[in-house]
């Protein structure tokens, strides 16, 4: 597997991971529910439940590849190729939902979540099309 997908998945770990904090540890603060996630405070005991599973889902994800790598530099290469591949394209595919999702939002201005789509769905598509080279 060559360095540009690893670098690149790693990068997506990365994204996750912040996610996850946002979720998770850090979502009670107006700079997060507010700036990020446009969640009025008054909503935090409505969204709070949603935020902190979301916040997990996206701690899971980044285990994936994290383990991936872990076996790729101890020796399972293929079983650590297998599963940095398919949790980059989980990643990308979930990154490409949540896009969608924003085209169809309602109940807020359309593009406020764009970025995280595109952060959550680059760098393991980047991975993915590296590794076929």
């Amino acid at each position: 597997m060559n360095a540009v997908v690893q670098v690149f998945a790693g990068i997506a770990v990365l994204v996750h991971l912040l996610a996850f904090t946002w979720e998770v540890v850090l979502f009670e603060r107006p700079g997060v529910h507010r700036d990020i996630f446009g969640i009025p405070t008054e909503n935090l005991p409505a969204t709070r439940l949603w935020s902190f599973n979301v916040g997990f889902y996206n701690l899971f994800l980044a285990a994936g590849p994290i383990t991936g790598l872990i076996l790729l530099h101890t020796g399972n290469v293929e079983a650590g190729r297998a599963l940095v591949l398919y949790c980059c394209g989980f990643m990308a595919l979930a990154g490409v939902a949540l896009g969608v999702s924003d085209l169809l939002a309602l109940s807020r201005p359309r593009g406020a979540g764009r970025g995280g789509a595109l952060a959550q769905t680059v760098p393991p598509l980047v991975a993915l099309v590296a590794a076929l080279f």
